[in-house]
């Protein structure tokens, strides 16, 4: 194709090259190292000082900022999390963490001050660094500073707590609160030197103890679980028996209530029933004082008719009809002076009819 393009064109085609020439091969492979070497650079991630020494492109992970030294001095420039570059051979790039991260101290051996020596496995720092203070921290710290104020202040607080206790002390009585002064204790000194780092909480696990003592403990603990056994059942018996006195109080109280109740009912029956007797009593009082005061208005009525109807020539008019209708007639000489003398009966009478006035 070559040959026929140059023939259209006109072009001498230029001669082959000598068999055995190395021109055209070194700049292939100066072409090549220039590829190989910049694909070094920017593709190679930055997992080692090397590479990230001759790394242009580096990424900053999440969480994290980034922190660069130039000829071994810090730089001030922090980074945030993404893609960024630098001098390759120049600038030395490290990732620092800002989030939350949990620092495992383990094999912690102390003392106590009974001198025996126990060993604490694990112990669990949560702490964080601060974005504000991570230039600062690392100035004055460098990179592992979690070295100086978590892994070693930790061996250096839990030999200075141990020392200060006995071993029952450590290991039950205030094992409970190795937590907290520990992690007061940290916080103190980061506050004071190194105000970036900020802990957050301490979980310190069970020590290891003499396998003698342990058994000791074990013991101990076993005593002690079966006295608590036998105090929770006392407890239970007389949360039972004060139970069953506030049941038969309450019962007691119930029927002394009914009873109260029943009694105020009878009360209130025999009240109405004495109630009811009174208003019988005072309505028959005032039938029976109404039928006297009526038979003594009638009888009074019946005086002044009397007064008024027996006159003497009334009474003398009866007596004559009385006369009258008597079948036997008596004779003599005192009879007419005596009976028939109707003037000396009228005056009789007469004097009867003031008298009573008098005495009314």
């Amino acid at each position: 194709m070559d040959a026929q393009q140059h023939q259209r064109t006109g072009i001498p085609r230029p001669p082959p090259p000598a068999p055995g020439g190395g021109g055209d091969f070194s700049a292939i492979l100066t072409v090549l190292g220039m590829f190989l070497a910049i694909a070094a650079m920017v593709i190679i991630p930055s997992s080692s000082t090397l590479k990230q020494s001759f790394s242009v492109l580096h990424q900053v992970p999440e969480g994290h900022v980034g922190v660069y030294w130039r000829g071994g001095a810090l730089l001030d420039t922090i980074t945030s999390p993404g893609f960024h570059f630098k001098l390759p051979l120049i600038t030395h790039f490290e990732p620092i963490q800002v989030t939350l991260q949990t620092d495992l101290v383990r094999d912690i051996p102390c003392g106590t001050k009974g001198g025996v020596m126990i060993n604490f496995e694990k112990i669990e720092v949560v702490n964080r660094l601060s974005k504000d203070y991570v230039y600062d921290t690392l100035l004055n710290y460098g990179v592992q500073y979690d070295n100086t104020w978590i892994y070693d202040k930790i061996h250096h607080e839990i030999n200075q707590f141990c020392s200060a206790h006995s071993l029952q002390q450590v290991y039950i009585d205030m094992f409970d609160q190795i937590d907290e002064k520990m992690k007061d204790s940290l916080q103190a000194d980061c506050t004071r030197y190194a105000p970036g780092i900020e802990i957050l909480s301490v979980r310190v696990t069970k020590p290891k103890i003499p396998e003698s003592i342990r058994r000791n403990f074990e013991q101990m603990e076993e005593e002690r679980t079966k006295v608590l056994i036998a105090i929770e059942k006392q407890r239970v018996s007389e949360k039972e028996a004060e139970t069953q006195k506030k049941i038969a109080i309450s019962e007691a109280e119930k029927h002394a209530h009914v009873s109260k109740i029943q009694m105020e009912q009878k009360l209130m029956e025999k009240d109405s029933a004495r109630k009811q007797e009174e208003i019988s009593n005072a309505m028959y009082l005032a039938r029976e004082k109404s039928l006297a005061d009526a038979d003594y208005y009638r009888t009074m009525k019946e005086v002044e008719a009397d007064k008024l109807r027996l006159t003497p020539q009334y009474l003398e008019l009866k007596f004559i009809e009385a006369i009258a209708n008597n079948t036997k007639i008596y004779f003599g000489n005192k009879v007419p002076n005596m009976v028939l003398d109707q003037r000396l009966l009228g005056s009789f009478l007469q004097d009867v009819v003031k008298r009573e006035n008098l005495e009314l």
